[in-house]
């Protein structure tokens, strides 16, 4: 297996991460060294070399990122080309039952006023642990990032939702547009790939 290095500057998600697990499944690469241009394609290509079974090392290199993921053992392990059973055995967190799936696209629960929106949200996230066991994952796209951000009134259930060990799940991109990258306090960056991946794999979706 060669050393392989690639170019994802410019790349929208989830190009870089699908650049990563192509260039994976292709070539299985000892070392794999990826060049991306925001901290979004940072952490979500650190993410998903994490789960391929590589050590993964980032540095700055002027507005670059470059993201450094080495092998110590050279087996295939990680390199699974069926992406739900990578995803299944690297995420400890997944129930080996009901997986259900929360999908939150907006800072606030229907349409008509906000601030009810905002606090029939805050009722549902507060409610939400009574799924029990069954939650495995939150994905907060498009305004529903700003929950995860320290001052939303939903930050605080939301953290203890993770720690209770629910799986949250932020879109990069999305944190990006509102200029909230810095700002997440609670869950993981992730892309469209995760997303996808993700309605795959749970049993039950919950759309709110």
């Amino acid at each position: 297996m060669s050393d392989i290095s690639i170019d994802c500057k410019g790349l929208p998600c989830p190009q870089p991460v699908l650049r990563c697990k192509e260039t994976i499944e292709k070539d299985g690469p000892a070392k794999l060294v990826v060049v991306v241009d925001n901290d979004a394609a940072r952490e979500n290509v650190s993410r998903f070399l994490t789960m391929q079974g590589y050590a993964v090392q980032t540095e700055r290199s002027g507005s670059d990122h470059i993201v450094t993921g080495q092998r110590e053992n050279t087996a295939e392990a990680g390199t699974d080309s069926d992406e739900c059973a990578v995803l299944a055995k690297a995420d400890p967190k997944i129930p080996v039952s009901e997986k259900t799936l929360v999908f939150v696209p907006a800072e606030t629960m229907g349409s008509g006023d906000d601030e009810l929106g905002a606090s029939l949200m805050f009722n549902f996230m507060v409610t939400l642990k009574e799924l029990g066991d069954e939650l495995w994952r939150i994905i907060l796209v498009n305004g529903g990032v700003k929950l995860a951000v320290p001052g939303s009134r939903c930050f605080e259930e939301l953290k203890k939702l993770e720690e209770s060990g629910v799986s949250i799940l932020v879109c990069g991109t999305c944190l990006e547009f509102f200029g909230l990258t810095d700002q997440r306090g609670v869950g993981d960056v992730t892309n469209m790939l995760d997303v996808v991946t993700s309605f795959q794999l749970a049993t039950k979706t919950i759309r709110v």
